[in-house]
């Protein structure tokens, strides 16, 4: 087989789908159980000084793991459809850009001042309407001029809400405009998927170069905190996150090969291996790179998290490609296919409980009950995507 995956058929995936709505799902629950007190220690984030890490700080790493899964699919089916490559580059510039405008409200709302014009609850529904309303995946029946005066009011609404934000530190009265203190989730992930597409054409599809590229981004990851010096290349920072979605893209390429010659036993002994190579990878880092820490993205958190991605996804291809198991996923399956819906969703829900200050009881902001308060929160999250999505209320980037 041609080492060239570009311009090559590439069928979708229902294995990614599947694991990008379970990983969906977790994110909604472990960001709704952050107010949650009285937990087990495993549950929530490792702390700045701890070296270790909690299931929650797993959850961010696999999503940036199914979005370098998905990006050979993805590109190989503009290719095959006739896009050219100037079309392609610029797709992917616009999305990012998104992605880095979402994030930079969204990180912005973190440090709302209460001297600002409008109630936080309120700016924060607004700018979430705002993305909607911009990036709705319009239905056909919709005409253009109608699509082109929803997304104007989308802009319109994000240019006012910045005009009149204030920010500024709690208790302090000296506020300061918007600014990047850092990307955000949203952001991240658009650097990390505008710099690994962009390194996948580079590259044209070829795992050699793929491989290349990752130890390079290892390597910067490892030479950061081994020797803690920073670079200022905004998108870059220390490698980390572009690291993790290059694994995704050389697992994908990596089992698409493998699938071609059919679903034998060595299909999934050379994923588990590829999986624990990469956990053991990750302890053997710990003592000399900073320790576990998703807050500081260290090498050992990168290399353990990307192992247990690979984990996980052979589980889930093994049962969705392999046994066909599709069905036991329909449950959550919008989280897969309008999973930014899904995650803006509970910006609406924040809003409004901040805009009619209310809180919980006590006791689902405490143990048990809280933890159950957070699942039923995100499967009600998925549902209400899944209803968006059956009426092309879909976000789509």
């Amino acid at each position: 087989m041609s080492e060239t995956l570009i311009a090559k058929p590439s069928r979708r995936l229902a294995s990614i789908d599947a694991y990008r709505a379970l990983n969906m799902l977790f994110m909604i629950f472990v960001n709704d159980l952050e107010s949650v007190k009285g937990l087990p220690y495993w549950i929530d984030h490792a702390k700045d000084f701890e070296d270790r890490m909690g299931f929650a700080d797993c959850i961010f790493p696999a999503f940036l793991f199914i979005v370098g899964l998905s990006i050979p699919h993805a590109l190989n089916r503009k290719i095959n459809s006739g896009e050219s490559v100037l079309s392609i580059s610029f797709g992917i510039i616009v999305r990012s850009f998104a992605l880095l405008l979402m994030g930079f409200f969204h990180v912005n709302l973190e440090s709302y001042s209460r001297f600002a014009l409008l109630p936080e609850g309120v700016w924060e529904i607004l700018i979430t309407l705002a993305f909607f309303l911009i990036w709705i995946d319009y239905s056909e029946n919709i005409s253009r001029l109608k699509q082109n005066i929803f997304r104007g009011a989308g802009v319109l609404i994000l240019v006012i809400m910045a005009v009149l934000y204030k920010g500024g530190e709690s208790g302090s009265n000296v506020t300061h405009w918007m600014r990047p203190e850092w990307w955000g989730i949203l952001g991240i992930i658009g650097w990390a998927y505008l710099v690994s597409a962009f390194i996948y054409f580079l590259v044209n599809g070829k795992l050699s170069g793929l491989l290349f590229a990752f130890l390079v981004f290892t390597g910067l990851n490892i030479a950061v905190h081994a020797w803690h010096f920073r670079i200022n290349i905004i998108g870059i920072a220390d490698g980390s996150a572009i690291a993790q979605v290059l694994g995704g893209i050389i697992i994908s390429i990596w089992y698409s090969r493998l699938i071609a010659k059919g679903f034998n036993n060595s299909l999934w002994v050379w994923l588990l291996i590829a999986g624990a190579a990469s956990i053991v990878s990750g302890f053997i880092l710990r003592p000399y790179t900073d320790g576990i820490s998703k807050i500081h993205s260290t090498p050992a958190w990168v290399m353990i998290c990307t192992g247990i991605s690979i984990f996980v996804f052979t589980t889930i291809a093994y049962l969705v490609d392999f046994k066909g198991k599709k069905k036991w996923f329909n449950w959550i399956w919008p989280a897969g296919t309008a999973t930014l819906t899904c995650y803006l969703i509970p910006y609406f829900q924040v809003g409004f409980y901040k805009l009619f200050h209310y809180v919980y009881p006590h006791f689902l902001n405490f143990g048990w009950d809280g933890f159950i308060r957070s699942w039923v929160t995100a499967f009600a999250v998925v549902l209400i995507g899944g209803y968006l999505e059956r009426w092309h209320l879909k976000l789509k980037i």
